[in-house]
């Protein structure tokens, strides 16, 4: 081996040498030049360039991101991966990409898009014939439209060619799989996997088709123990959301490969879980009171601009914001509640006016019921990712990673279809793994919108009808979801699962919290219908501006539409509303719960049973 194949390294250490830790990496690399030892001493030459990523990711990130030096950065990684092409990789981890999909072939191919950019920048595990030998993608296809299911064929297709090996696990194979199993397996497991129905085999829900996926993966990886199932959502990214100081860029400043094969091949970890940066990960249903705050001062701050004076949205983007921020009951999860409102950041280039911002934010403000919120998107704080492990307690479902074995612990209560699933299931896990469970700074772009439409395309729980937007569905899987959730935590603090609960410490423990969500979404429901009557009051005023200029006219109905799907949604006659204060249909969900929580422990054991089965009929 030749000192040419660590040009970027030479480079790097020499460019820093004024840094301590680089100029003893530096005497250890001068070291081995000295003494012709690249031969034999392979390992030593890779441990420098292990030593010299944080320092390098410690200089990008000394101030706003340095793009010149993260492109240095890029090229480092490609170079070790040459290095590392000379020996036997075989301790290196192959990871396996699980992306469940149901009618968004746009998102699908950005995702798959920014994970070819991936491998081109860090070149993980590199390539041989033409391919990136340690990267496998497994599409999971809930879709229900036939456009969908043929476009996401031919997504696998291209990105195959591309050299990535895409695997195209769609409803005809998932059906397959399931009818492979014994006929009293499949009936004990509706809960987990669903009834397979051929005639009604489409969105099933996120949950139910990633347990169907674990048992694909454990038909296609019996045995093989170096190997990662990285889960991720189909409107998620492999880059990131930075702050420029002054704009937000999209960048691939992170190698999510080659940190998850460290993390996992030198700690204890068997299940790490990621965050996303971006859009937030939860439900318009549970930001509508924090969004209200940031529209109110929107519009009054606009009260003391002229229309055609020149734009004052452009202040320093603000600094980032808490892992709740846009959650109007952040304190539920224990995080301290703020109170303060956030400013939107106007994103149009070039000189223009106040009435142009406002404008602009009449195109973006309906795009919250998709789950945008404009005002609190969050940005990449950068962390090394070692650094940055610590004890987990949810599981991010679209951004989570679990060693081959780690398959046992499916989805649970995927029947119910409700949200908070992940957290729900962190819990078990935090009571089964403790330590082997864990999260770490490797967050993933999600993006709601696709941007021909401003909208999702496709996003279960919310309908559409002309410009009038139903969130009922999602509303309410979100409430039960919170009650599941906190439900579960309060169960594990007595042992659950491991210990076999009574029925009735079961039913008292989720009444009680059935009470407690309950009442806290009322509080909100009264907080969020008074900041309405604020912001019409503000918003319809006659002496305001935006009233009476005419090129505003047009765009203001978005601004009404907004006010009538908020109070459609969130006012006394909605039918989230009405479905939350139903008692009989509190009682009727709850008894749900209870009877699932019940049956888990059954649940455990027929999975066992299917995933000897899928692997005996490889």
């Amino acid at each position: 081996m030749t000192q040419m194949k660590c040009e970027v390294l030479t480079r790097l250490l020499t460019e820093f040498s004024h840094l301590t830790s680089v100029q003893s990496l530096n005497d250890r690399f001068q070291a081995l030049l000295a003494n012709n030892t690249f031969n034999s001493e392979t390992d030593e030459i890779n441990e420098i360039y292990h030593d010299l990523i944080p320092v390098i990711e410690q200089q990008i990130w000394s101030g706003y991101i340095n793009e010149k030096l993260l492109d240095l950065y890029q090229q480092l990684f490609r170079e070790l991966e040459q290095q590392l092409s000379s020996k036997s990789q075989e301790e290196r981890f192959d990871i396996v990409i699980i992306i469940p999909v149901a009618d968004r072939p746009q998102h699908l191919m950005d995702c798959l898009n920014s994970l070819l950019h991936l491998c081109h920048v860090y070149a993980y595990g590199g390539k041989q014939s033409g391919r990136y030998s340690r990267i496998t993608v497994l599409i999971a296809d809930d879709s229900r439209e036939e456009e969908s299911v043929v476009r996401n064929r031919k997504i696998a297709g291209h990105f195959n060619q591309q050299g990535i090996n895409t695997l195209y696990f769609g409803q005809d194979e998932q059906l397959t799989l399931i009818n492979d199993l014994n006929v009293s397996t499949r009936q004990q497991l509706v809960s987990v996997i669903g009834n397979a129905d051929a005639s009604h085999f489409y969105h099933k829900g996120a949950s139910i088709t990633r347990n169907i996926s674990y048992l694909k993966l454990k038909q296609l990886y019996p045995d093989k123990a170096n190997v990662l199932f990285y889960f991720v959502d189909s409107d998620q990214e492999f880059k990131v959301r930075v702050n420029t100081g002054h704009d937000e860029k999209y960048i691939y400043a992170i190698n999510y490969f080659y940190y998850l094969d460290r993390i996992f091949s030198s700690t204890e970890t068997k299940v790490l879980t990621g965050k996303v940066v971006g859009d937030p990960p939860v439900s318009p249903s549970v930001m509508a009171g924090r969004f209200l705050d940031d529209v109110m001062l929107f519009f009054r701050q606009m009260e003391n601009h002229q229309a055609d004076h020149d734009c004052q949205f452009h202040d320093d983007v603000s600094a980032n914001l808490d892992d709740a921020a846009y959650h109007d009951m952040a304190d539920l999860f224990g995080f301290v509640k703020e109170s303060r409102s956030f400013s939107y950041h106007c994103q149009i280039i070039g000189r223009h006016s106040n009435a142009d911002c406002l404008i602009d934010f009449a195109h973006k403000i309906n795009r919250f019921f998709d789950g945008e919120h404009p005002t609190r998107k969050t940005h990449y704080d950068y962390q090394s990712a070692f650094s940055s492990i610590k004890p987990a307690r949810t599981v991010y479902t679209g951004n989570y990673v679990i060693k081959s074995e780690l398959v046992d612990y499916f989805i649970p209560f995927a029947s119910l279809k409700l949200r908070m699933a992940g957290p729900t299931l962190g819990r078990i896990i935090q009571s089964q793994l403790g330590d082997g469970f864990v999260s770490a700074n490797l967050p993933m772009l999600h993006k709601r919108t696709v941007e021909e439409t401003g909208q999702s395309e496709f996003r279960p729980g919310i309908n559409r009808e002309d410009e009038k937007v139903d969130l009922s569905d999602e509303f309410e899987r979100q409430f039960f979801g919170d009650i599941m959730l906190f439900s579960m935590e309060a169960l594990t603090e007595q042992g659950y699962p491991h210990k076999l609960l009574p029925e009735h410490n079961v039913r008292q423990i989720v009444i009680a919290t059935e009470q407690r969500i309950f009442k806290k979404y009322m509080a909100k429901h009264h907080q969020i219908q008074e900041k309405l009557i604020s912001l019409k009051a503000v918003l319809f005023s006659s002496d305001c501006w935006w009233k009476t200029h005419s090129e505003l006219q047009a765009p203001f109905t978005e601004f009404e539409n907004f006010i009538a799907n908020l109070e459609g949604n969130f006012g006394d006659d909605s039918v989230a509303y009405q479905l939350i204060l139903s008692t009989e249909h509190r009682n009727k969900r709850c008894h749900q719960i209870i009877q699932s929580l019940m049956a888990y422990a059954d649940d455990l054991q027929v999975w066992q049973q299917a995933l000897v089965e899928v692997t005996e009929k490889r």
